[in-house]
């Protein structure tokens, strides 16, 4: 079931946010090398919530599973416990998230990606997503390239 965030969420958000960062881009962060920002993490969720932007949640009996966070024209984040990666829970949360970007009057939406993370620009591409020539340096070290996606939200394609 897909549902709003709440506000004392913060925390199990940036877990789910942890669990699935440190499963899909330690080839990019080692966490040997590369310390995973909890704190800094924490705090983005608590604000997010506390600002009331969009954050939708992934639960099933009870465990949250995932969870998306979009903003003005912007998919700001979209991460699932990795057990649950394959299960169909990325593309409802997905799908989600663009139809409150939609619901908000924008006729297109934008992301940002690590040019590494190969598992997640596959994801995005299969459903409709395409480069749009932005890049910018994450500011964690080893600081990677980010890339940026657009989609078209009235020809948004379904898997």
């Amino acid at each position: 079931m897909i549902r709003a965030g709440r506000p004392d969420e913060g925390d199990a958000l940036a877990a789910i946010q942890e669990q699935a960062s440190v499963a899909a881009l330690a080839h990019i962060f080692p966490p040997e090398q590369c310390p995973y920002p909890v704190e800094e993490i924490r705090r983005r969720w608590r604000e997010a919530l506390a600002e009331g932007r969009s954050v939708l949640v992934y639960e099933d009996e009870e465990q949250l599973l995932g969870v998306a966070l979009t903003g003005p024209e912007w998919l700001d984040g979209l991460y699932v416990v990795p057990e649950r990666w394959g299960s169909g829970i990325a593309v409802e949360l997905h799908d989600a998230a663009l139809d409150v970007v939609r619901a908000a009057g924008f006729e297109q939406c934008h992301l940002w990606v690590l040019d590494d993370n190969r598992r997640a620009r596959r994801f995005y591409e299969r459903l409709g997503w395409r480069l749009n020539e932005r890049t910018r340096v994450v500011p964690y070290p080893p600081n990677p390239l980010d890339v940026s996606y657009t989609i078209d939200l009235e020809t948004r394609v379904k898997p």
